[in-house]
């Protein structure tokens, strides 16, 4: 997806980032897009140790001179070390017709597609007076199980989707194209063989023990995010390893040194080690950054 999409979907009540109208037939149903699921993991900005964020740029692999983007060219790779140049031009007479409209040129059976051809989750909202044509295209793509598939182009980009009918509304689910799927002989997996009957009696009942009649909410949350932003907020609170980033310019105040301020948390306040192993110790110290810059983040008024 587009790099601007996943900035939407960042904010609790995000707005629609495409509209255009449905279309089958003689009939057309303005919509807009709302992505269906929001980001909730747990990032951390990269600093340096004088605590300035780091940012990307591009060097020449042979002079390793910094290149501005003017100076750089898209190439297609034919083979290793042998590139065929493509101009934004051509690029652009490339790019897919823009358009409005996300023409559904077939419905098949929802259960026929496979799980692994779908990509990202959205919504449909009805627009304008389309409200009624709306919902009944909903009722009978939930009715029919069936899924309408189309492509349609959103930022120049075109997407191939399928859309579905669920509790009343239209969903919407982006699927990769075909050449994007392995297939199980690409990564070497085995040919499936019969099982002996005993051992899949063994393996049906541990599936049975185990079995549950709905997926548990509790199987869906993301621990190890709620137990970072635990440590964070516990270390805030203590103000330990807070730090601040981008003073005014012109402050008197020194630049933060971020490796002296791990070092000095990991041997704790009185001057002595931490209590565990000098592996462990190591393995902290290789990536100073993440915890530090999460914390100066969350810092922040």
């Amino acid at each position: 997806m587009p790099e601007d999409v996943d900035n939407v979907e960042k904010e609790s009540s995000p707005g629609p980032f495409w509209s255009g109208t449905i279309s089958f037939g003689l009939v057309s149903i303005p919509v807009s897009l709302f992505p269906a699921n929001r980001s909730s993991r747990v990032h951390a900005r990269a600093l340096g140790p004088e605590g300035v964020p780091l940012g990307r740029r591009y060097y020449s692999s042979k002079t390793d001179r910094e290149l501005p983007p003017k100076e750089m060219v898209r190439g297609y790779e034919i083979e290793k070390d042998r590139y065929v140049l493509v101009t934004d031009e051509e690029l652009d007479r490339l790019a897919p017709k823009k358009s409005r409209d996300i023409d559904l040129r077939q419905f098949v059976d929802v259960n026929h597609i496979p799980p692994i051809y779908f990509e990202r989750g959205y919504f449909l909202a009805p627009e304008g007076d389309s409200t009624k044509a709306y919902l009944l295209l909903a009722a009978i793509l939930e009715k029919t199980q069936r899924a309408g598939i189309a492509t349609f182009v959103m930022r120049g980009k075109e997407y191939l989707i399928a859309i579905t009918g669920e509790n009343g509304i239209l969903r919407a689910e982006t699927m990769r194209f075909m050449d994007e799927i392995r297939s199980p002989g690409d990564i070497g997996l085995p040919e499936r063989k019969k099982a002996p009957a005993e051992r899949t009696r063994h393996f049906i009942q541990v599936i049975q023990k185990h079995a549950s009649p709905e997926l548990s909410q509790n199987e869906l949350r993301d621990e190890t995010s709620t137990e970072l932003l635990k440590l964070v907020r516990e270390k805030q609170g203590r103000k330990q390893d807070v730090v601040v980033t981008g003073e005014k310019e012109g402050s008197n105040e020194g630049a933060p040194d971020l490796v002296a301020i791990l070092k000095q948390s990991l041997e704790g306040r009185t001057g002595q080690r931490p209590k565990h192993s000098q592996a462990g110790t190591r393995h902290a110290a290789r990536r100073p950054h993440r915890l530090r810059t999460h914390v100066a983040k969350r810092a922040r008024p």
